[in-house]
C-alpha cells in the first residue's frame, strides 16, 4: 500500500482540510491550518507531499519525523501545522487498515466519555449570565469566555470591575457544581496580568488561559508563583521544545492545538511530558470537525486529560459549523456535556467529501482583526 494523491480544501469559516489517498482506495482525513493563514499552509502541506507520495502511509513516526526534521529550517506555526494535518491523516489511514479506533492504537481508552467545554460570549454581565444558562440547560458543565475586549496596558479601577463583573456573573448564573474558564487572549501585560488574576480567586474559575503572549513565557513562573488560580497555556506552543519552559514555570493545564502541535503524534508526547510535571491536558480546538477528532482520539487514551474545547455553536463560525462537513454528525454529538467513546475506525468520522469538494474555495480570506491601544501600540485580538 503506498500514497497515491495528497488533496487540500480550503473551507468555510476559516479552515483548510487534506484528504490522503492510497492506491487501495483508503482515504485518511486532516486538518491542517493556521487561522488566517489557510493559503499559506496549504502552499506548506503540497510541499510537505512531495515526501509522502508513493511511500507507506504506516510508517506514521518516519513521516513526522522526516516531515519535521528534514529540513534545514523547521518548527513554527506554518510548517508544524502542515505537518500536523498530514500527521491526523496518516492516523486516521492506520486505524481505517488495522479496524480500530486511533485511541486503541494509542493503548486503549482510558475514560468512556470525554468532558467538553464550550465558547459563551457578551460584554455585559447580564448577556454573560443569559448566554451561560443557554449552555446550562443544554446540559453543558463548563464554559469558556473572554475575560475582556482591547485591554489598557495597565488597568484601571473600571478595567477591572468590569472582568470581575462578568465572572461573577457566570459563576452565579452556573452555581457551584460548574465551571468556567476564563481567556486572556495574551491581551494583558505580565503586570496586568498579575493585578487581576487575584481578583477573579473569589469565583474560582478552572483555569485563566493565555494570561500573557507566548513570547513571554519566560515570565510565566512569576505570574504562577502570584497566581491563587490555576494557569493554562499552549495554543500557541508548537512542540515538546516549545511546551518545555511553560511546564517548568508551573503552569496547571498545558493546551497544544491538534492542528497546530505536530498533529497526534506529537500532542501525545506532550501529555506525558505534561504527565511528568502533574499537568493536565486541555487541547485548544476552536476549529472543524477533523481537528476535533483528532483531539477527542487523544482525550479518550490520554490519561491527565482534563477537558476538551470544541467550536460547535461558536459565535465565530459564520457561514459553516464542524457539523457541516460530515456525512453523519452523531460521532460529535454532545450527551449531558460530553463526547462519548466510539468505535469506529480511524478518527471516527465520516467527512462528506462532497460538501467538502462543493465548499472548497468559496471561503473569503478571514484574517485577524488589528487592534491598536490608545496610545497607538498594538494589542491582542
Amino acid at each position: 500500500m503506498k500514497i497515491s494523491r495528497i488533496e487540500t480544501f480550503a473551507v468555510p469559516p476559516r479552515w483548510l482540510l487534506c484528504r490522503v489517498e492510497t492506491d487501495d482506495g483508503v482515504v485518511g482525513w486532516g486538518e491542517p491550518v493556521v487561522e488566517g493563514r489557510a493559503a499559506t499552509v496549504r502552499t506548506a502541506v503540497h510541499e510537505l507531499s512531495e515526501l509522502l507520495v508513493g511511500q507507506d502511509p504506516l510508517r506514521i513516526e518516519d513521516h513526522w519525523q522526516t516531515m519535521t526534521k528534514g529540513s534545514f529550517y523547521r518548527g513554527g506555526p506554518v510548517l508544524s501545522s502542515a505537518a500536523s494535518g498530514l500527521d491526523q491523516a496518516l492516523w486516521d489511514i492506520a486505524g481505517k487498515v488495522y479496524g480500530a479506533p486511533v485511541h486503541q492504537l494509542l493503548g486503549g481508552p482510558v475514560r468512556e466519555r470525554v468532558r467538553a467545554y464550550t465558547w459563551v460570549g457578551g460584554d455585559e454581565p447580564t448577556q454573560i449570565a443569559e448566554a451561560v444558562r443557554e449552555q446550562v440547560e443544554a446540559g453543558f458543565t463548563a464554559v469558556k469566555m473572554n475575560a475582556s475586549g482591547r485591554m489598557n496596558r495597565l488597568a484601571t479601577t473600571r478595567d477591572i470591575g468590569e472582568v470581575v463583573s462578568r465572572a461573577a456573573a457566570a459563576r452565579e448564573a452556573l452555581g457551584d457544581d460548574r465551571d468556567f474558564a476564563v481567556d486572556f487572549h495574551g491581551r494583558f501585560t505580565v503586570a496586568n496580568a498579575a493585578k487581576i488574576l487575584p481578583h477573579l480567586a473569589p469565583y474560582n474559575p478552572l483555569f485563566v488561559e493565555e494570561p500573557v503572549l507566548p513570547e513571554y513565557t519566560h515570565r510565566l513562573r512569576d505570574l504562577v508563583a502570584g497566581s491563587p488560580v490555576p494557569l493554562a497555556t499552549g495554543e500557541r506552543l508548537f512542540s515538546r521544545t516549545d511546551v518545555l519552559p511553560a511546564l517548568m514555570a508551573g503552569v496547571a493545564v498545558i493546551q497544544p492545538d491538534l492542528s497546530h502541535a505536530g498533529g497526534i503524534s506529537e500532542v501525545r508526547r506532550i501529555a506525558a511530558l505534561a504527565e511528568t510535571f502533574d499537568v493536565l491536558l486541555a487541547p485548544h480546538c476552536p476549529l472543524g470537525p477533523v481537528s476535533l477528532a483528532a483531539s477527542l482520539q487523544v482525550a479518550f487514551s490520554t490519561p491527565n486529560f482534563l477537558i476538551q474545547e470544541q467550536s460547535i455553536g461558536i459565535h465565530y463560525n459564520v457561514g459553516a459549523g464542524p457539523l457541516d462537513y460530515l456525512a453523519d454528525p452523531t460521532p460529535l454529538d454532545f450527551h449531558e456535556g460530553h463526547f462519548l467513546r466510539s468505535t469506529a475506525p480511524g478518527l471516527g468520522i465520516d467527512v462528506d467529501e462532497r460538501a467538502v469538494r462543493a465548499a472548497d474555495n468559496t471561503v473569503e480570506d478571514w484574517h485577524n482583526p488589528i487592534w491598536r491601544h490608545a496610545d497607538g501600540s498594538f494589542a491582542e485580538w
